[in-house]
């Protein structure tokens, strides 16, 4: 692989896969060239759809919210894993590729002390009991969590990550673009 950037986020489109429950994704141009001078889309959706970061405020009414992460949760070294990650440093970014979190795993990590934890799937764990009690885990112990990553075209490895939240003031999470590049 070439030195440069990977764009691991999901496009945002109309009909995309969503939590369950969660509203439908709306893109709707509302205006156009042709009929007032330029193009405005409209957007509609939940703030945990596509790639996103979860606050502590997801699950915590007195967490941080997404406009109070530190820039340096989500922009630094990265290490991604195929599958459970076996062994982590404080401080680290992990982004699991082909796997959720397991309630063990979570607990691990969030005695390493990790930063961020990234997957390619909606959700850090399965749906239920389960999903809720490993983001309680991991968010109550500062992780910032990134999830539907788009890890399928990149290979296990070290990398720099650039992952960039809206900074939607007092929210619990937000849609982000995120990036990678090899570390050399």
């Amino acid at each position: 692989m070439e030195p440069g950037w990977i764009d691991i986020s999901t496009p945002i489109r109309n009909g995309m896969p969503h939590w369950p429950g969660d509203p439908d994704v709306r893109v709707e141009l509302i205006a156009s060239i042709q009929s007032g001078g330029c193009n405005v889309t409209a957007l509609s959706m939940c703030a945990h759809t596509g790639t996103h970061m979860d606050a502590p405020r997801h699950y915590f009414p007195d967490g941080a919210t997404i406009d109070q992460m530190p820039p340096d949760a989500a922009i630094g070294p990265a290490r991604v894993t195929a599958g459970l990650p076996v062994d982590c440093r404080p401080g680290e970014r992990i982004l699991v590729k082909g796997a959720i979190l397991t309630l063990p795993a979570a607990h691990q990590l969030a005695r390493c002390g990790v930063r961020l934890v990234g997957v390619d799937s909606l959700s850090v764990g399965p749906g239920g009991d389960e999903g809720d009690a490993i983001h309680r885990v991991l968010l109550a112990a500062g992780v910032w969590l990134l999830e539907g990553l788009d890890l399928g075209a990149v290979e296990p490895g070290d990398y720099d990550l650039v992952a960039l939240p809206l900074r939607i003031a007092g929210a619990d999470g937000a849609p982000a673009r995120a990036f990678l590049t090899p570390r050399r």
